[in-house]
């Protein structure tokens, strides 16, 4: 075998072509199995999204072919701890972006873990997506016993009488009078793992700013503080709206810039926002099957 055969022999095998997109910082690496199958376990996973060793991300998207002739693919998500999780709003918003262009199309359906989405493109630029119906039952986010999710027994530090609500994935909003003096790098590590959560939480801080308008930072489960989380927002929104905070529209202010977050009649979440591709690359899988140990 010449040279030339030979390395393209090894980009084959060794390598696998992604794309780095975010959605408000909230970043992700990109991969297509739709015509390859791609072999991703956890360490793998855990190897990619580490920002030392890898490429970094909060998490790791991979586009698969869909279950249905109707969707456009189905979207497999993993946090940068290498765990499989259901639902991931900004990267629901960026891999339909990615296919709506790919398609030609200003609609399209997306399959994940947490149900079927629907997403448009607006002509601002901004991409929609329908999170589906926000879920209040403590069995459905869910919880480790019955209680009222609008007012849960917890406690952490100066935080108390969080709001959960599961937008295909867990969460708890803490409403905060001011959300720069808590301390989340350490409370949100201590509730995500709370015993209350049987499939841990993402924790949610939230500063309402007036009847459309909340500030939010949020520690995701599997992946830390993010500068923005979309589930999160939804979250957020929902369950300012439960505790007649805001209306059920506002803008969720994140670290990495704004999201609005409409809570439908029909219980349906919608998410508007930016997305942004970074650049693109590819990764050597061989080289990254090294350990890399789980994220704390």
């Amino acid at each position: 075998m010449d040279r030339g055969k030979t390395r393209a022999y090894i980009g084959r095998v060794r390598g696998a072509s992604f794309i780095k997109m975010h959605g408000l910082g909230n970043d992700f690496v990109v991969l297509d199995a739709r015509a390859e199958p791609v072999a991703l376990d956890d360490g793998t996973a855990r190897a990619i999204a580490d920002r030392h060793l890898g490429v970094g991300c909060d998490q790791v998207i991979v586009i698969e072919k869909p279950r249905n002739a109707d969707a456009a693919a189905f979207m497999r998500i993993r946090n940068a701890d290498g765990g499989e999780v259901a639902a991931c709003g900004n990267a629901a918003r960026c891999v339909a972006s990615l296919l709506m262009r790919e398609q030609g199309a200003t609609r399209i359906a997306l399959e994940t873990g947490a149900g079927r989405l629907e997403a448009e493109a607006r002509e601002d630029g901004l991409v929609t997506v329908d999170m589906g119906p926000a879920r209040t039952h403590w069995r459905e986010i869910p919880l480790a016993r019955a209680m009222d999710t609008l007012h849960v027994p917890l406690a952490a530090g100066p935080l108390r009488d969080p709001v959960c609500t599961s937008m295909g994935n867990p969460h708890a909003t803490f409403f905060v009078p001011d959300i720069a003096a808590i301390p989340i790098e350490t409370i949100g590590p201590e509730v995500e793992h709370h015993e209350l959560f049987p499939e841990r939480a993402n924790i949610g801080f939230a500063q309402v700013l007036g009847p459309e308008r909340v500030r939010l930072r949020v520690w995701e489960r599997g992946a830390g503080l993010t500068l923005a989380c979309g589930s999160g927002a939804c979250a957020a929104l929902v369950n300012a709206a439960r505790r007649r905070l805001t209306g059920r529209t506002a803008t969720i202010v994140a670290d990495g810039g704004e999201l609005i977050i409409s809570w439908r009649d029909d219980n349906h979440v919608l998410m508007t926002g930016p997305v942004a591709t970074a650049f693109r690359g590819e990764i050597d899988l061989i080289s990254l099957k090294q350990p890399v140990p789980p994220r704390r």
